[in-house]
């Protein structure tokens, strides 16, 4: 058994690690991972995940990741709300302080890449040429909608890649939802099962949950299982896995590129098979709005930098608050 695994639970310190990773599921740019490290519960959780995913039915292990998916939920149906009208009505401002939070996970991975030698490039290319596939899904849908191309299938991929990249502490999975572009319809359902819990509203309820029911499976896959393997893939081939993760968050650029904005449905228009019309232009969703690029103002371009300059002052300073962090080579 391991010194973390016979450790107490602390339960307040359990539901409050959940908190913060919760929140920084929400917010991309922010690793979950990373949340737990600070409160010093990362390796219960690593531990806990193993006990679960390898039948190892442990009454202490159960209890700790039921504490921490109460703080997670609860995180999560609060902030949802507020996040998603933050994209939809600040994009370029939130945007770039999410690049500037990405950014600042560069000297975290950068340690785990040392020395930097073949591997890593290789995985630095891969994880370019990953990243920006999953970007370009954005660019190349024809409605350019947030919300357009969510399907079961793409839900459940969503769900998959982000409980997947939350159990490495630099990495998260809100990020992966944005480049898949299952960010805004994700944290929208999970609004509406909050307001429908809220008015107790029990055919909402059923109706949001169903949306949410392929998110839910591919966290619960990604957790027990990809995550099993990542953390095997990092303990062994550590540089090559490091560089992936460097040529991801070096791609993030392009896939969280800020200025572009949602554009008000005109008539005649066809959104999700409805013609717009005069009548109904009003009622559309603005998560359902065809996104266009737009020219910066100096003024905003200036701004903009100085949001991702924070963002990278965040990031290092969240990276500072737990001396662990940058030495962390997962499976230790």
């Amino acid at each position: 058994m391991t010194p973390s695994a016979a450790a107490p639970i602390y339960p307040v310190r359990s539901v409050f690690g959940g908190l913060l990773m919760g929140i920084a599921n929400v917010v991309p740019g922010i690793s979950g991972g990373a949340m737990l490290l600070l409160v010093g519960v990362y390796q219960r959780f690593i531990d806990a995940i193993a006990d679960v995913t390898t039948l190892r039915w442990k009454f202490r292990s159960f209890v700790f990741l039921g504490l921490v998916a109460f703080g997670a939920g609860l995180a999560i149906l609060l902030s949802a709300g507020p996040i998603k009208n933050l994209i939809l009505t600040h994009r370029w401002q939130t945007f770039s302080l999410f690049i500037g939070l990405r950014l600042g996970a560069i000297p975290v991975v950068m340690k785990w890449a040392r020395p930097m030698n073949a591997k890593v490039w290789t995985g630095i290319v891969a994880g370019l040429v990953i990243t920006a596939a999953l970007g370009a899904t954005q660019y190349l849908d024809s409605s350019g909608s947030a919300a357009s191309q969510s399907t079961p299938l793409t839900r459940f991929a969503g769900g998959l890649a982000g409980a997947s990249a939350t159990i490495l502490p630099g990495m998260d999975g809100s990020y992966f939802l944005l480049l898949m572009g299952e960010y805004v319809p994700i944290l929208s359902g999970i609004d509406r099962f909050k307001d429908a819990l809220i008015a107790f509203d029990i055919k909402a309820m059923w109706d949001a949950g169903l949306f949410l029911l392929p998110v839910a499976l591919g966290v619960a896959i990604g957790l027990g299982g990809v995550s099993t393997l990542l953390r095997w893939l990092f303990k062994h081939h550590r540089q090559a896995v490091a560089g992936v993760l460097l040529g991801v968050v070096v791609g993030a650029i392009g896939g969280l590129w800020p200025f572009r904005e949602g554009v008000p449905p005109q008539v005649g228009e066809v959104i999700k098979g409805v013609t717009i019309t005069a009548e109904n232009a009003s009622t559309i969703d603005p998560s359902d709005w065809r996104m266009a690029f737009f020219g910066p103002t100096p003024l905003q371009i200036a701004a903009s930098l100085g949001l991702v300059a924070l963002g990278i002052g965040l990031a290092y300073l969240m990276s500072r608050l737990d001396p662990e962090e940058g030495r962390l080579e997962a499976g230790k």
